[in-house]
């Protein structure tokens, strides 16, 4: 038992960071649930609200649409098919999940949250299968598919070809930053994995850094609150992993034909026949409104998401439809068709002793499909694709298909890729890499193309060297723009200077640099003036499709973040690119920004609740094709909601030579002296080390 007591203790470190062992991985369990729900009662009780499509009984009615959606697409329902597919399958893992479920309604039992109290919300009882629908409504919207419902709309008004423009890749905002570093290329001749996820930055934040010790395994990582054990990131010891999102397609849009019947509503299948769908209607309870009815239809795809029988509210046939027909979209998802969630990976990651053990664990991943890196203390290396990914026509990757047309069905699962290193080194930056053949859309190469050089630049690496390259600023992205820029003549004195003044630019987006600002104002002002021009004004209204797919559906941003494609492009639909970047540069000139970039790029988190007392929005470094990747929408705003969500560097040499950070804090209560205390470490790019010493630890109770 190395030494532990049979007892279920928690510890915390001078940062606040819970260190739980306990007899058994049962009991471990249920003390992360008591402990997270402890750190972040309120948290919880949001996710679990969102998975069942019942939060604006107390958020109101800025809450309805994710509900309406959670409620059309079943994540709940899914995620209780999931689990009753967990027990048949894996009972010891269902046991598990259980025990951590009995520890977070214990922990919710004696929470004294100060939001429950402004919201008049009292926590409420999580079932077996609550933490996996968290895990669903946490990443149902990952893999992007409105995505499909944008190319749709730039097919309909600008041809087939003009899809690619707008490409992820052109650039987007999507991802994370991985690498690893094999033994050869270290200064201890053991690997080092470092990186750092890149979502929406959430307070509380959506990681929780953690240590989990039993008899049958210790492992320190980045634990999903709401869900037991360590998936993305992790350490044992003598292995350590890391994901990044593999850009995969997996989930499919399927148009459907729907009428209504004495008996319910039909859907026309592939084979011609129409057959009886599945029907019934919910409330969702509104906080100081009205409850609203929700139908729920399924066909033989998936769930009904937009539309029904009659069509869009208020708009009873979709543009993008010449036959009129009315809209009616399904939603075909891997959890929903097999019933596995994936869950069954979660044990055998923490048991993992070698590359194999995490090998063998990612078999059992389903979603969301992540490119792994891991790493072990006899020289294993490990880097592929993990997840779920079904086969069908090339077409279902890409639109909106028709649901009565045979051919769309799905014909089984890809074979996930496998890659290697290359000089020692394999870097993963949801580009164009062992993922390719099971996406359509990647990131831009930039982020992972600079990583590559700057590993390059060193011939021995070490666990504290990583966080140079976390934090490296350079804007390789910029270049399309600063061509647009060298190619122009004939500007005003002061446009000419500015000008000038760019190409000298050092393309560092530094948070002190004034440069960076008036470049972003620049790419600010190209931005809007290409969304405005009459040749993409079909593309201005999107359709009225519900309100949770509209960040998709915008021109504006999509504009901001293909800019790099749309300025190289060989044509453009007619539009004047060099008049549009004179006009910018010139408007610039005229009111340049009279500060520096950290004045506007400042950090805002996503709060369910705000605050009562405001706090600070800090200045950041960095853009969305930097290494250090925190994402405004450019022609739109520089605040930052996205960004990273935590970084990692896991030292196979010494565990304890490992660092991490959030960018706020441990604790997830407002006043708690560990709410936000890493954020200064993590806007300077420091890390906090990782403690794995007992001795070193507090004690705060047993359990």
């Amino acid at each position: 038992m190395r030494g532990h007591s049979v007892a279920t203790e928690i510890y915390r470190d001078a940062w606040g960071i819970p260190h739980l062992r306990a007899g058994s991985a049962a009991e471990l369990a249920r003390a992360q649930g008591l402990v997270t729900a402890s750190d972040r009662a309120w948290q919880l009780e949001i996710e679990r609200h969102r998975a069942q499509g019942t939060s604006a009984s107390f958020l109101g009615g800025s809450a309805l649409a994710w509900d309406r959606f959670a409620r059309r697409a079943r994540l709940d329902d899914t995620a209780g098919r999931c689990f009753a597919d967990l027990e048949r399958r894996d009972p010891e893992t269902a046991r598990w999940v259980r025990a951590y479920v009995d520890g977070v309604n214990e922990g919710l039992a004696e929470s004294p949250a100060p939001e429950f109290a402004r919201t008049g919300l009292t926590p409420g009882r999580w079932e077996p299968w609550t933490p996996l629908a968290v895990w669903l409504a946490t990443h149902i919207l990952f893999a992007g598919f409105p995505a499909k419902l944008w190319r749709e709309q730039v097919a309909a008004h600008l041809g087939a070809d003009a899809v690619g423009l707008f490409a992820a890749d052109g650039p987007g905002t999507s991802g994370s930053n991985g690498w690893l570093v094999s033994g050869e290329r270290t200064v201890t001749g053991q690997a080092v994995i470092a990186g750092d996820p890149h979502r929406w930055i959430e307070d509380p934040g959506v990681y929780q850094q953690i240590h989990l010790s039993c008899p049958e395994f210790d492992v320190v990582g980045l634990a999903v609150p709401g869900v037991p054990g360590i998936a993305h990131f992790g350490h044992t010891g003598t292995v350590a992993w890391a994901i990044t999102n593999a850009m995969s397609d997996y989930q499919d849009l399927y148009r459907e034909r729907l009428r209504r019947t004495g008996a319910g509503v039909e859907a026309l299948d592939p084979d011609g026949v129409w057959r009886r769908a599945a029907r019934h209607t919910e409330t969702v309870e509104v906080a100081g409104e009205d409850p609203v009815e929700v139908e729920v239809i399924e066909t033989g795809r998936g769930p009904v998401i937009i539309g029904g029988p009659e069509g869009l509210d208020g708009d009873p046939a979709d543009p993008s439809d010449p036959s009129g027909v009315p809209v009616a979209i399904s939603l075909r998802y891997p959890p929903r068709v097999t019933g596995d969630l994936g869950f069954a990976a979660l044990l055998p990651l923490l048991r993992a002793r070698r590359v194999a053990d995490v090998d063998g664990a990612f078999d059992r991943w389903a979603e969301p499909v992540n490119v792994v890196q891991a790493a072990d203390t006899e020289g294993g290396v490990l880097h592929r694709v993990a997840g779920r990914v079904p086969l069908r026509a090339g077409t279902n990757s890409l639109r909106v298909v028709p649901a009565w047309e045979p051919g769309h069905e799905w014909r089984g699962w890809h074979e996930t890729p496998r890659a290697g290193l290359t000089d020692g080194v394999a870097v993963m930056a949801n580009q164009r890499g062992p993922a390719a053949p099971l996406g359509v859309e990647f990131a831009p190469p930039h982020r992972a193309d600079r990583i590559t050089a700057l590993l390059a630049g060193r011939e021995r690496w070490s666990a504290a060297g990583m966080p140079a390259i976390h934090t490296d600023t350079h804007l390789a992205s910029a270049s399309a723009l600063l061509d647009r820029l060298d190619a122009l003549d004939g500007l005003t004195p002061e446009a000419a200077a500015l000008r000038d003044r760019l190409l000298g630019w050092d393309r560092r987006m530094d948070a002190g640099s004034a440069d960076a600002a008036l470049y972003a104002a620049v790419r600010g002002a190209v931005v809007r003036r290409l969304a405005a021009h009459p040749a993409l004004a079909a593309l201005t209204t999107p359709p009225v499709y519900p309100e949770v797919f509209r960040p998709w559906l915008a021109l504006l941003p999509r504009v901001g973040f293909a800019l790099e494609h749309l300025l190289r492009a060989g044509e453009l639909f007619g539009i004047d690119r060099p008049a549009a970047v004179r006009a910018a540069i010139e408007e610039v000139a005229l009111r340049p920004p009279a500060g520096v970039w950290g004045d506007t790029h400042r950090l805002t988190p996503w709060r369910a609740l705000e605050p009562e007392q405001p706090y600070d929005e800090p200045a950041l470094s960095g853009d969305h094709d930097c290494v250090l990747c925190t994402s405004g929408v450019p022609g739109l705003t520089d605040r930052a909601a996205r960004g990273p969500a935590a970084r990692y560097v896991w030292d196979l040499a010494r565990r304890e030579d490992s660092r991490w950070v959030v960018p706020l804090g441990a604790s997830g209560v407002p006043g708690s002296p560990h709410h936000r205390d890493q954020l200064p470490l993590w806007l300077a790019g420091d890390l906090v080390p990782v403690v794995t010493d007992w001795t070193r630890l507090k004690k705060e109770r047993d359990v």
